[in-house]
């Protein structure tokens, strides 16, 4: 009998429990119906906790939007991201704070010179390895064992850390003794305060995907509010698991097939202007490109996303605005021109429908209007018909089109 009442208290609790929000469901002390307020942030999704993780993180970091941005989608798509600029711009706060906001993720940091050693980085080599005749390192605490790392003056350290790091950077392997150990690292952030000159340190260069070139704060109202800001009292965190689930979720993010094309003709575009990414490159974009789209909330990649390239195919700092101006003009530059079209029929319908004096001034310039609104249709088709060979959405001109439509037809009904 005591079985089956709790089985139907049990049952009851449950339809409850389940018909009520979670925040509505009343507390009943000793009884089956009790139950636990659970925190805000437990009932979150984690792609709603990394969104309230991206905003926090521009609360602190002003004027580093873009740089939030690429740095949240590098992790999520496990690339790396090399920030250049002077001391005292945030560089290693940053990649501290993003670390601190993933509960269970290992970090490490370190500034490196010429006279750093491996031992520093990578770990001490074990004595007691040695006593064995290996040659093997400890690496409890450093780099081979982060998930998250920060080197500043990266581009300083001497070639036997620099060759160690390519590895690690790249095939995510630390070679320890006579073993290939395989090391959890999701992204490493590089900071310098100036571009590598050396030829030797393009290889390590060439490996951040994402390169950002910061300084102080620009704005006195930012800068004030710098000043005046406190520390979040409570900070919204992520599990290791739940970052690992989202990057399979990211990985799984549709790519349409005109998102291909027109970054094909960024690369077209850009080698008319002598900036030149590797293959390399823009094979690794596609997977930052699906981390922006999900990080922003989309549903797939999309043409704005494609805003994020243009940290990632400069070579130098003084390429960027090449970059940018090249993707806005491909990724909106035919929507501008039916705009700009979509403003000339505008300003004509209420050049027409003003007050006339005489009823042959307003046919005559209803019949002007009309001519003219024919001819700018046949340009918003012309854009149309390339926009669609270009695989690109025709929602935009569309509408255009059928607003233009109307304004023509609205011109033969005052005949």
């Amino acid at each position: 009998m005591l079985a089956n009442c709790n089985l139907f208290y049990a049952l009851a609790y449950r339809r409850i429990s389940d018909s009520l929000p979670v925040t509505d469901q009343t507390l009943f002390p000793g009884s089956p119906f009790a139950t636990v307020m659970l925190p805000v942030e437990q009932i979150m999704t984690a792609r709603e906790k990394l969104a309230k993780i991206r905003e926090e993180l521009k609360q602190i970091f002003l004027e580093r939007g873009d740089l939030i941005d690429g740095a949240l989608s590098a992790l999520l798509s496990s690339q790396h991201v090399l920030i250049i600029g002077p001391p005292g711009t945030a560089k290693s706060m940053l990649a501290d704070e993003i670390c601190r906001r993933i509960n269970g993720a290992d970090y490490f940091q370190w500034l490196l010179t010429r006279f750093s050693t491996p031992e520093e980085v990578f770990g001490a080599v074990s004595l007691k390895a040695l006593e064995q005749d290996e040659y093997r390192r400890v690496t409890l605490h450093k780099l081979p064992e982060a998930h998250i790392a920060f080197l500043d003056e990266v581009f300083k350290a001497n070639s036997s850390i620099l060759n160690a790091i390519l590895t690690i950077i790249n095939e995510r392997f630390f070679h320890n003794g006579r073993e290939i150990v395989s090391v959890p690292l999701l992204t490493l952030f590089g900071a310098s305060n100036e571009l590598p000159e050396d030829d030797e340190l393009m290889a390590l260069y060439d490996r951040f995907l994402l390169r950002f070139v910061v300084d102080y704060i620009a704005e006195d109202f930012r800068f004030l509010r710098m000043l005046e800001t406190s520390p979040q009292a409570e900070k919204t965190t992520i599990t290791l698991e739940e970052l690992h689930a989202m990057q399979a979720e990211v990985r799984d993010f549709t790519i349409p097939v005109f998102i291909y094309r027109t970054i094909a003709d960024i690369r077209r575009e850009l080698r008319k202007k002598s900036i030149q990414a590797s293959d390399r490159r823009y094979r690794q974009s596609l997977s930052l490109l699906q981390a922006h789209a999900y990080l922003t909330g989309g549903v797939r990649v999309s043409e704005k996303d494609l805003f994020v390239l243009e940290h990632a195919l400069w070579r130098d700092p003084g390429e960027r605005p090449e970059v940018h101006s090249t993707i806005h003009e491909l990724v909106f530059g035919y929507e501008a021109e039916v705009n700009e079209l979509l403003y000339q029929s505008r300003e004509m319908r209420e050049y027409a429908l003003r007050p006339w004096e005489t009823s042959e001034m307003r046919a005559h310039a209803l019949i002007e209007v009309h001519t003219k609104l024919r001819n700018i249709l046949l340009k918003v088709e012309q854009i149309m018909e390339k926009a669609k060979k270009l695989g690109r959405p025709l929602d935009k001109v569309g509408a255009v089109k059928e607003e233009i439509e109307e304004m023509q037809q609205q011109m033969l009904e005052r005949f």
